[in-house]
């Protein structure tokens, strides 16, 4: 997926430092992250884990996160379109929130501009209250919903986003009409959980890894997660268990610039590939109970096509697009 729009020139010796061309040891050096969120939401969470992979590791030299906040992640992404020329050692963070908001807010700029590395990690998403709600389980909540649904305002990330599109599901499955939820919207995971603790909300939904320490704290008690089946270790039924067909997996990945010259595409790629593989980053998915779902550039491609498609549908379905 390369967007021919822009033509840039070639500069002799722009061409970052690659470990496929260089000696033994040689990095990939000054390597950006892009984050498209407020510090605290997943994406923040995933460059800040990789930087710390990579480095940790010796496969990159001077790691960078840089968060570039706004609009489910479509702010970061016009500015890295605008911005990074195919030969910058540049990564954007990148996943399912981001499919949703290019199509729920109408972004003049798509994935088409970019070019997909890889495929990383996938998340499932969970349903929580304050300690201190009446709502007890996800029964009382859907009772509540179906009794008033503008009543019940849920706290989550961006609009189309994962967490929109879980709770347009949720009422969908309650057989409450979508158009009628009162969804809050945040720009980022840290501004959400502020919301959410705060009672600010009803209800809150957002990444399993995000409530998961305010739910074991015991500031959050938590309703229901969105994985297919029961996580081991984890005492909280699925929304499939409390009688909603509902299910759904938030996932991420990374893209480098349009028009990346072959062999700087390959580097990017092997650092990503070494990285999934080192303990620092194996350690991560565990503590934060992160899916291990990588996939190299040409797999995630494919993946990505059928996922804009299949997102589309469901906003659709929930009446976040027309």
């Amino acid at each position: 997926m390369r967007c021919n729009r822009r033509v840039w020139l070639s500069l002799a010796g722009a061409a970052f430092l690659t470990a496929a061309s260089l000696p033994a040891g040689a990095q990939v050096r000054n390597l950006e992250l892009i984050a498209p969120a407020a510090p605290g939401g997943g994406w923040d969470q995933t460059a800040r884990a990789m930087q710390t992979a990579i480095q940790e590791a010796g496969i990159a030299s001077g790691v960078q996160v840089v968060n570039i906040p706004g609009a489910g992640g479509t702010i970061g992404l016009a500015q890295f379109v605008a911005s990074k020329r195919p030969s910058d050692p540049s990564l954007l963070v990148s996943g399912l929130i981001m499919v949703g908001a290019i199509q729920t807010n109408q972004s003049p700029v798509s994935l088409d501009e970019v070019t997909p590395l890889a495929r990383l990690i996938g998340e499932y998403e969970m349903i929580a209250v304050t300690k201190d709600s009446p709502i007890q389980s996800m029964q009382d909540l859907v009772e509540q919903l179906r009794a008033d649904p503008g009543g019940v305002s849920w706290g989550g990330g961006s609009a189309g986003g994962t967490d929109h599109m879980l709770v347009g599901l949720i009422a969908k499955a309650a057989g409450v009409d979508p158009r009628e939820i009162n969804y809050i919207a945040h720009s980022g995971g840290g501004e959400a959980m502020g919301s959410i603790l705060g009672g600010h909300v009803t209800v809150g939904a957002n990444g399993l890894a995000e409530l998961l320490p305010q739910v074991e704290s015991g500031a959050l008690r938590p309703l229901a997660v969105s994985s297919e089946e029961r996580l081991p270790g984890l005492d909280v039924p699925t929304l499939k268990e409390t009688g909603l067909d509902v299910a759904l997996t938030n996932w991420r990945g990374v893209m480098a610039p349009a028009d990346i010259d072959d062999d700087d595409k390959q580097a990017l790629g092997d650092v990503i590939a070494r990285m999934v593989e080192s303990p620092a980053w194996q350690s991560t998915l565990e503590k934060q109970g992160w899916i291990d779902m990588y996939q190299p550039a040409d797999a995630f491609a494919t993946f990505l096509e059928e996922d804009e498609a299949q997102t589309e549908t469901v906003l659709r379905d929930i009446g976040l697009v027309e």
